[in-house]
């Protein structure tokens, strides 16, 4: 392994430890409950909404189990809806600007600024929480921090999910496979060139013979080769994607561990929730230094740019954000889809997915507290057992599918499955025999489904980012892992906002969990659909015919 290339890994993996710490700790955990704090704050219980259901009051409001509302100029939003409505907000921002800059992060020499720029607005959004209180009469701009921060972690994740497929391809393993397959296809052309100019020798006159190298077919190595090739690439992008997440859950739980401290002492209190997701904006800010020293600058890279990117003496920021969505148009006309019709399967498959598996979990979390009644130190330790179940899966995963010789898609069908049992589970808790214990409906139940959800959701990540990046068009993988963004985070502006729907005008969010396990379900036809060695092949044939068609 050389040098540059564990530097470039090293690189990688650093940024991965510091934005996946803002994901376990802020975006998962005490973004959505320090948004609902912040209304509830500020809120009034329902009906009447004139008893005010703040914890500052130090006196707990007659009816635990009422409704809390708060109102945003002249609507009334329940407070568990108003965290699930910015968190729409916040991911539809997302998708517009992750459509707008994935030609650019394309670019190889402007990937690393893009990263650079985005980590340091998300970071510097989320450190902002630190000053500001529930009762300041700008507390409403707890939503634009949280905006910023999720839009500068979703923007830099898709510059850091670009140099995914040139890591699996340069890993030590996938560069001897292709050596010993470029050699084998150099020998084979060398015997046939040899054999045909014998036979020129031997008959000089036959003119009948249309193709000489009939007689000399394919060696049957060759093939094997190949498939060696393609498996060995498989498996290698799939073991960085996988130590990816196991790096970022890793921060994650650490951070949470610290955060534990001041959250337990202090009660839960509004000001233990600001501070926690303070500190997650400087972990990201002081962990991407690493990342800014070791990742590639423009005078070390060398990766090839897709036919349809301008030089970089002919292009502006401007005309190439416009360009981008007009390509944006062009991927997704009939035409493109049906070229790249396994590519668009998969992300039907995830868009479906994404959206019900991050909607999981902040409507868990939702659930534990506005529901169970549980404590912030009970949903901070359910938040660092998730996280370190996932870093186990993610781990375990990979060496289960090859003892049992697995393909990345049957692992993907069976992590969703297990999945869409945990808001098929919470369903039963509107059946009268769970009232004591099943259903989700005591707090200690939550703590298994973390550890089982942990272990699916934490190996998923890891095998859907890596499925994806075998179906992508070489050169073009920023551009690409934009659209996978919106499907991915991006996309899940649509759950959130059904959910909180259905809590508003039911009163009961364990209604979501019908809508969530449809979600899930639904995209199970789509994925087994998928063909990942037709979707490779569409993907290089995708890329050598646009100069021919002038795209």
């Amino acid at each position: 392994m050389s040098a540059t290339y564990k530097q470039r890994l090293r690189g990688w993996l650093s940024y991965a430890f510091a934005s996946e710490a803002f994901v376990v700790v802020s975006l998962t955990l005490f973004l959505p409950i320090c948004l609902e704090q912040f209304a509830r704050d500020n809120g009034f219980l329902q009906p009447e909404k004139t008893e005010s259901c703040s914890s500052l009051s130090g006196v707990a409001p007659a009816n635990a189990d009422s409704r809390c509302a708060v109102k945003i100029g002249w609507l009334w939003i329940d407070t568990a809806s108003f965290s699930l409505y910015v968190y729409s907000l916040s991911v539809a921002l997302q998708a517009l600007t992750v459509i707008s800059m994935g030609s650019i992060a394309d670019r190889p020499s402007y990937r690393k600024p893009l990263l650079l720029t985005f980590a340091a607005i998300g970071a510097f959004s989320a450190t902002l929480f630190l000053p500001l209180s529930s009762t300041s009469p700008l507390w409403m701009v707890s939503a634009l921090f949280a905006i910023l921060a999720n839009v500068g972690f979703g923007a830099s994740i898709v510059a850091m999910n670009a140099y995914l497929p040139s890591l699996g391809k340069d890993s030590p393993e996938v560069v001897q496979a292709y050596s010993e397959l470029t050699s084998s296809i150099e020998n084979q052309n060398e015997n046939a060139a040899l054999a045909a100019s014998v036979d020129l020798e031997l008959e000089p006159s036959f003119e009948e013979v249309s193709d000489p190298l009939l007689g000399h077919p394919i060696h049957p190595g060759t093939s094997q080769l190949n498939y060696n090739y393609t498996a060995a690439l498989s498996r290698a992008t799939s073991r960085i994607s996988s130590l990816g997440i196991a790096s970022g859950y890793g921060a994650g739980i650490i951070l949470l561990l610290v955060a534990l401290i001041p959250v337990t002492r202090l009660h839960g209190s509004t000001f233990s929730l600001r501070l926690a997701i303070g500190l997650s904006g400087i972990w990201w800010a002081l962990f991407s230094i690493p990342a800014a020293i070791w990742l590639p600058n423009a005078s070390n890279i060398d990766e090839p740019e897709s036919g349809s990117i301008k030089p970089d003496d002919d292009w502006t920021f401007s005309s190439e954000i416009a360009a981008a969505w007009k390509r944006l148009g062009v991927m997704l006309r009939w035409r493109e889809i049906k070229r790249l019709q396994h590519t668009f399967r998969y992300l039907a498959a995830w868009f479906l997915l994404s959206d019900g598996f991050t909607t999981i979990t902040s409507t868990a979390i939702l659930f534990g507290k506005t529901t169970l009644h549980m404590e912030a130190s009970s949903l901070v330790l359910i938040g660092a057992i998730t996280p370190l179940s996932g870093i186990i899966g993610s781990l375990v995963s990979p060496i289960l599918q090859r003892k049992f010789m697995w393909s990345n898609l049957h692992v993907l069908v069976l992590l969703v499955m297990m999945v869409s049992l945990i808001p098929a589970y919470g369903c039963l808790g509107f059946l009268p025999i769970f009232k004591g214990f099943g259903g989700l409906t005591t707090q200690g139940e939550m703590f298994g489904l973390a550890v089982y959800f942990g272990f699916a959701y934490g190996a998923f990540q890891s095998y859907a980012r890596a499925f994806y990046a075998e179906l992508l068009p070489p050169g073009e993988e920023a551009r690409w892992y934009g659209l996978f963004s919106i499907t991915d985070k991006s996309s899940s502006f649509v759950g959130p906002f059904v959910v909180g729907l259905i809590a508003d005008s039911t009163g009961n969010i364990r209604y979501a969990f019908f809508f969530l396990v449809f979600m899930v379900w639904a995209a199970v036809p789509v994925l087994l659909s998928v063909d990942v060695d037709k979707g490779r092949q569409d993907a290089k044939d995708y890329v050598s015919r646009r100069p021919l068609v002038g795209e």
